[in-house]
């Protein structure tokens, strides 16, 4: 089930606008938790070892518990009111009372109901499924666990209305398969962490993923908010439908396609990317980060090795160190969703540095207007920028080559410093120039 659905993506003036993205709050309904018998059994065995996991969890959630939102913006593309809950942000789980789980080889394990999982142990050929109510929290608490499988997914939820996987403090926690995916009917489960529903990613650990396939599905809306990340995948590392939110983390993504990936085929006014903290190191065999509708960053350290580092209908930057190297676009603004109306590339604020490797590249690529009305933007190439609408640069400062220029002009082959005019206009984006909110979709 989708947690918001007042999240309203808000670009341009009602002229460019086609409609809102709304995602929805639903509540909380407590219910019993429970697990497969051989879990039953070891939770009757275990509980000293829960309270005891709750006293220390309890003690250091009181240095560093919560992520931070200090540098969302409020008054971006998207409306950001709503697009974290105190739990998503709380990097630890109240264990008491939590059933424990220690995974044993080839028996997979069945959570039917509400509850916390703490899970450890290292296993091969299993599988941890979630198939509860659609009203149903359920936070599984990865303690040193380690799940090898050769064709189905690590982490599998069919049902549930949010999941949240946590990893405890200083732990490490490997989940991979290395065979081909069976489906699941007509499921093509195609990651190690798959899910129907709403994710959320948290805590004060690590946890490796290596996929043949995907590193991360997920069917709804998924989110993270803390933890370590390092992700191998031969397709994209991390993908969603509905939309990527992310308030903090480290990432290390190595895949063999796109790293962040937010589109769902059915509907294309949905499929956004919402970054706000993070520390991301990227190498993407396609696109860096890649949304449908929106891509907002207004924060974070992005480094990005990608042919396309940034895409999406509508980019906003408002903040943040963003460094790339690509081969093709740097930054790309194209039409991927009918709803946001003119592909445009907006930079308010922020750190961008974009080298791009030679031949027929570009360092910003907007199949529309260009906005620049703060922030640096540092860019080493032979081709700058190339638009077909309009470009506006009222604010902030913009290096090509190592000469800092005074207009954005369409770029042409350049030889040393220089960028070539072809007749880039000045008369001003969609937005009139302005930067920050830009009113609610229609």
């Amino acid at each position: 089930m989708r947690d918001m659905k007042d999240t309203i993506i808000r670009i341009g003036v009602a002229s460019l606008l086609a409609s809102n993205l709304m995602l929805g709050l639903t509540g909380c309904n407590t219910s019993a938790a429970t697990s497969g018998d051989t879990q039953q059994a070891t939770q009757a065995a275990a509980t000293a070892t829960v309270e005891e996991a709750s006293a220390t969890t309890t003690a250091q959630a009181t240095t560093e518990a919560t992520a931070s939102l200090d540098g969302m913006r409020t008054d971006g593309a998207i409306s950001t009111a709503d697009l974290f809950t105190e739990r998503d942000l709380s990097q630890t789980a109240d264990l008491a009372g939590a059933t424990v789980i220690n995974l044993v080889s080839g028996e997979d394990v069945q959570i039917t109901s509400e509850g916390v999982y703490l899970i450890s142990g290292e296993a091969t050929d299993v599988t941890i499924t979630v198939n509860a109510d659609d009203a149903a929290k359920v936070q599984l608490v990865l303690d040193g666990a380690s799940i090898t499988n050769q064709d189905s997914p690590a982490i599998y939820v069919l049902s549930a209305d949010k999941v949240f996987v946590t990893t405890t403090e200083g732990s490490s926690n490997t989940l991979q398969v290395t065979g081909t995916f069976t489906a699941d009917g007509d499921t093509n489960t195609d990651a190690v962490i798959f899910s129907k529903d709403d994710l959320v990613l948290n805590g004060l650990g690590t946890l490796a993923i290596s996929s043949t396939d995907n590193g991360v599905t997920c069917k709804d809306d998924l989110k993270i908010t803390g933890g370590t990340y390092v992700i191998d995948a031969a397709a994209d590392g991390i993908e969603a439908n509905d939309s990527i939110r992310i308030a903090d983390g480290t990432f290390t993504i190595n895949s063999s396609k796109d790293a962040l990936h937010a589109e769902n085929d059915e509907d294309d006014t949905v499929g956004y990317i919402y970054l706000c903290g993070g520390t991301f190191d990227i190498t993407a065999a396609d696109d860096g980060i890649q949304a449908t509708t929106v891509l907002q960053i207004d924060n974070g350290t992005f480094n990005i090795n990608a042919v396309e580092a940034l895409e999406a209908t509508y980019v906003q930057v408002n903040g943040g160190a963003v460094n790339i190297s690509a081969s093709d676009d740097g930054i790309n603004a194209t039409t991927k969703s009918s709803s946001i109306g003119t592909p445009t590339i907006e930079v308010t604020g922020g750190d961008i540095s974009i080298a791009m490797a030679q031949g027929d590249t570009d360092a910003i690529d907007a199949n529309g207007n260009v906005i620049v009305t703060g922030g640096t933007i540092d860019i080493t190439g032979q081709f700058a920028f190339d638009f077909d609408g309009t470009a506006t640069f009222t604010g902030g400062t913009i290096t090509v080559n190592g000469e800092q220029v005074s207009e954005i002009t369409n770029s042409m082959m350049m030889g040393d410093g220089m960028m070539g005019g072809m007749g880039g206009q000045m008369e001003g984006g969609p937005m009139g120039g302005q930067g920050g909110g830009m009113g609610q979709m229609s």
